[in-house]
This record gives C-alpha cells, structure tokens and sequence, in this order.
C-alpha cells in the first residue's frame, strides 16, 4: 500500500459531489466497481426511492466475523461559504488536500480502499468488511437498513471501526442526539386587539426559555463527565419561523432544538420535560382564551452515544493498530451508537480534524492520509496472525 494510491482514490471520491440533499450512487458505484476489479462482491442495500445505496462487502474468510470498516459517503452543502478552491476538485497545496469531504470523511474511505489489494493479498485469519453508508450526516439514516439486515446473519462483525476524523487519535465515546420540532398552533388577530388573540411566538419563546433552564440544569456539577468537552449534555435551538406580518398576532410558530446527550443520558427526557411543560403551564392559558389551539412534539432524527469501554477487546485492538492508549472522545456524533445497540462493538479513529469538516476549503493533510494508510497495514498485519 503507498500514499500516491490514497491519494488518487480520494481524488475520485471528492469528485463525486455526495451532499446529502443528492444521491450517491454514482460514488457507490465506483466502489462497486473498483471492488468487482479486485474480485470482492458487494452487496447494496437502496433507500426506497432507489437513490441512494450502502455498501457492504467481505474481504477473506466468511464463516467467522471480523472487522467492519465502516464510514458514510455523503458530505454536508458548500451553499453560502466562501471557498477558494473548487470544492468538488482535489487541490493539493504545502502538504494539505482540500475538497468537500477530505476530513469528513473521505479521507478515510480512499485509505480503506487503498488497503483493499493489501487484503486480498494477506492470508487473513478474520475478514475484514467494509460498510459504506449515506445520509449520516441528515441523522444517521443509511447504515440502519444494512445494520437490519447483518443482525439477522450468523457471521456478523464482531468489532467495528468508524473512520470520523479523530487526527488518528483512538476514541472510545461520543454524544448522542435528538432533533426534534415544536409545533405551537395560536389563534389571530388584528395587532391591535392583541390579548384577544393567542400569540404562538411568544408561547413558543416561553418554551425555548424552559428549554434554556433544562439545558442549564444539565451543566450542574453532578449531571457532568469530563471526559467530554463540554462536559455535560446540551440543548440548543437552531431554526425558528412564525409570523405573517407585524400588525398580525402570528397563529403559528415553530422552532426546532436539539439535544447533545451524554452517554447514559436519555434525550427524550429534555422533550417529554417541554411537553409536560407545555401540558400544565402554557396550554391552559392558551385554551382559555381559544380552545383550538394547541402545542406538539415532532421528532426529527435521532441516534444514541457511544460509550466503549477502555478494557474491552475493541478498546485493546484500537490501541494496538493506533498505537496508542491515550483513549478520548469527541463531541460530534457518529453512526458507532447504531453499530453499538445492533451488537457490534464500536470504535473510532481516522484521519482528519472535525475543525476542518464541514468549513469552506475543508482539508485532511497528506501526513495524516499517509498516517491512516500505516494504521491499516497493521490491522491486516494483526489479522494475519
């Protein structure tokens, strides 16, 4: 395995313009392909609309587990950000490569790829797999059909390897999610008889205040863990809309929150908190005024944390091909979670800074895809012996 074929394999992944909102099967494809050159067969499993596919496949023996190498295809929009090269193009400058999903996580993916010959090539004791998703980063949507599907199998992976930017540093935990959108439903009128109206803008700013105190209720001394930064789970509100016009008491409002949970933390305590909220505070004064009107809870995605232990045999693996015990987490999410509750326990390390992803003239250096390709040689040196 050398550097320039990483390189090269990433060249063609950037050049597949994944973003979430478009279909990637011109990149699964290509995997497809390249794969089918080498002789390994794959296996997709398609989104109902046929537009977007996963990919598995297996390198080595098939009557035992092994390995998973996994990571997702699609990469957040370039809209509105101000990049100096094409992101859809691989630009190598002073020892970096920029492009849309270089660090996240691209960059990883062309490694693996790059590793597929060395594979073949090695007597592997334990097979490695390589599952490639979509729509990881719209809530972690793509790898939960192909999860389905392996858990019904006798010979699932035993252990899996979540290529997210970590620097190459070996990481054993991250937050979960959930994304949700209130729905506050009020009642019009002329501006000027306000108080015979039910305002949902200013219901809903009441419930993104309460929102505001749960999250600050979560930041106590006794809720937090260290080993995350920050160090405790959060609540946030990103998008708000309401309102028609100034001299109209607005008849609906919604926004939508967040919650960043700690491991052992369960986020739906932060929603059913606003619903009871909402049930006993807020909806009483509204009715009082207008029985029709109304406030509701809609998920909109979810995916649970991660948390490894440091003695386990994935833990000790991950060492081992990272050369490192200096175990840490991070603050963005990852599919592991997913991985995790379908009875494959999860790690994660790839090359790459979460600093750079998802900022315009995102780039993964060329020592850290050199870095990675070595990290992968030694796995298929641990899984020939």
């Amino acid at each position: 395995m050398n550097e320039m074929r990483s390189r090269v394999l990433l060249e063609k992944l950037i050049g597949f313009a994944t973003v979430s909102r478009d279909s990637n099967l011109a990149l699964i494809e290509f995997v497809r392909d390249y794969l089918a050159q080498h002789g390994v067969e794959s296996e997709l499993f398609h989104n109902d609309e046929r537009t977007k596919a996963s990919l598995f496949a297996t390198i080595g023996p098939r009557d035992r587990g092994g390995i998973a190498l996994s990571g997702h295809t699609d990469v957040v929009p370039v809209d509105g950000q101000a990049w100096t090269v094409d992101p859809f193009a691989l630009v190598e400058k002073d020892g970096r490569l920029y492009g849309r999903g270089t660090a996240d996580m691209k960059g990883y993916l062309a490694s693996v790829l790059a590793a597929v010959p060395t594979f073949i090539e090695r007597d592997l004791k334990m097979p490695v797999h390589l599952a490639f998703s979509y729509d990881e980063e719209v809530g972690c949507l793509g790898v939960r059909p192909m999860l389905a599907q392996l858990a019904h199998r006798e010979h699932k992976p035993v252990l899996c390897l979540i290529g997210e930017p970590t620097e190459l540093k070996p990481v054993l935990g991250h937050k979960g999610k959930l994304a949700m959108r209130c729905c506050v439903k009020g009642a019009p009128c002329h501006s000027a008889y306000a108080p015979y109206g039910v305002n949902a803008i200013q219901y809903a700013a009441r419930l993104i205040n309460h929102l505001d105190e749960i999250g600050e209720e979560l930041a106590q001394p006794e809720h937090r863990d260290e080993r995350f930064d920050p160090p405790y789970s959060t609540v946030q509100t990103g998008v708000i809309k309401g309102g028609r016009a100034l001299n109209i008491v607005p008849a609906e409002c919604d926004f939508d929150f967040e919650v960043r949970a700690l491991p052992g933390f369960h986020a739906n305590e932060v929603a059913q908190r606003l619903q009871s909220y909402a049930e006993s505070t807020l909806l009483p004064k509204m009715r009082a005024v207008k029985p029709d009107t109304g406030i509701s809870l809609q998920p909109l995605s979810a995916y649970p944390g991660l948390a490894t232990p440091p003695d386990s045999e994935a833990a000790r693996l991950l060492a081992l091909i990272a050369g490192s015990t200096e175990f840490g987490t991070v603050a963005f999410g990852t599919e592991g979670g997913l991985f995790e509750q379908a009875g494959i326990p999860t790690v994660v390390c790839g090359p790459g800074s979460m600093d750079q992803g998802h900022k315009p003239d995102e780039f993964v250096t060329v020592e850290q895809l050199r870095d990675c390709d070595a990290m992968l040689l030694r796995l298929a040196d641990y899984l020939s012996n």
